[in-house]
């Protein structure tokens, strides 16, 4: 009779724990993108929380890269929490990533000489549980630095994004490489929404679910993140039938 009090007990406590960490609500948990089709293809409806993701631009060039980084900074925006972003290269645009939904009092940067040392803050932001989600900007992802970051964001229920950034043409090659990310994105610039009226309409991108771990791929042609981090989805969405015969090869 002691031992099962005792038990109950540690039970409770340990939830009472995970609580505070803000893990216990999130394992087994989804980010969701609001969008049916998209959400469809993953597993569970979402983007996983306590999980690796991985997202690069669809070309080696700034406009692909700043692409691929505002669809990170909306998945982000729509976490509760403070936000570690890791980089090398402090050229981020504060403003561009608000108008994304994700403001400037919610973000952490972390600036680091190299790039092991972006990997090593990336696994201690995912191992410390008390944030919203954590982001490393990274050339290369080796899989045994992906395996640990996956663990650390299992351990800690915290959802984790690689974004892939490259200096030159030649490193876009790695992305092609395994790893242990649940799922893998490339974001390309596509030409913005027409308007009735002379003038630039809302963005718009093609996201390629390129890998989902029990799920499929598929590629979407979706409107930027709006304010509060959200896309939409264009009519002219492509299944992951025709990914094969669009989908640019890295390699």
């Amino acid at each position: 009779m002691l031992n099962a009090a005792v038990n109950a007990t540690i039970a409770d406590l340990r939830e009472r724990i995970q609580r505070l960490e803000g893990t216990a609500a999130r394992k087994g948990e989804v980010l969701s993108f609001g969008i049916a089709e998209i959400d469809g293809k993953l597993p569970g409806g979402g983007l996983a929380f306590g999980a690796l993701h991985e997202v690069a631009g669809g070309g080696g060039d700034a406009v692909h890269g700043a692409a691929a980084a505002l669809f990170v900074a909306g998945i982000v925006a729509r976490t509760k929490g403070d936000v570690l972003w890791c980089l090398t290269r402090p050229d981020l645009f504060a403003p561009a990533l608000a108008q994304a939904g994700l403001h400037h009092d919610r973000v952490i940067y972390v600036e680091a000489d190299r790039e092991e040392d972006v990997l090593t803050n990336f696994e201690e932001g995912l191992r410390f549980g008390g944030l919203g989600a954590v982001v490393a900007e990274l050339v290369r992802l080796p899989m045994t630095a992906s395996r640990r970051l996956q663990l650390a964001a299992e351990a800690s229920g915290t959802i984790g994004i690689a974004l892939r950034r490259w200096r030159r043409p030649t490193e876009a090659a790695d992305f092609g490489q395994p790893t242990a990310a649940t799922t893998r994105w490339r974001i390309s610039v596509l030409p913005s929404e027409p308007l009735p009226v002379p003038g630039i309409g809302r963005a718009r991108w093609l996201a390629e679910l390129i890998r989902a771990r029990a799920g499929e791929a598929a590629e979407f042609e979706i409107g930027a993140c709006d304010a509060t981090g959200r896309i939409s989805l264009s009519p002219h969405a492509i299944n992951g039938q025709d990914q094969a015969r669009r989908s640019r090869n890295f390699g």
